[in-house]
């Protein structure tokens, strides 16, 4: 079994070994969870900073404007939510129990 990286958080590094104990991945799809992982790590982050600071500051002419935080947090949700869709963890539920089940491709054909 792969080892979960040691740069994860630890509820990321819970979800990288759940779907790892559940899931046969190749080593490339090995790659994607723990960037998808490191992406979930990146949006609670930059939510903690949020949280800190707020979502806006006053610029330098007075003005309200977005934090850098909010674009980050938007771009990790959309990383991992892509990263996701390319792992594609969907199985049948009514297949053998006795094995993990294996990725399959979403480009299905119909």
């Amino acid at each position: 079994m792969t080892e979960t990286p040691i740069h994860l958080k630890p509820q990321s590094a819970a979800w990288f070994d759940s779907v790892m104990s559940v899931f046969e991945l190749a080593p490339h799809h090995v790659h994607l969870l723990t960037l998808a992982c490191d992406a979930l790590d990146r949006g609670a982050q930059a939510r903690e900073a949020l949280s800190a600071s707020g979502i806006t500051y006053i610029d330098a002419r007075g003005l309200p404007k977005a934090r850098p935080e909010v674009a980050i947090e938007r771009d990790s949700r959309i990383a991992f939510a892509r990263l996701l869709r390319e792992l594609d963890l969907d199985w049948d539920p009514f297949g053998d129990p006795s094995r993990p089940p294996a990725l399959q491709s979403n480009r299905r054909s119909a």
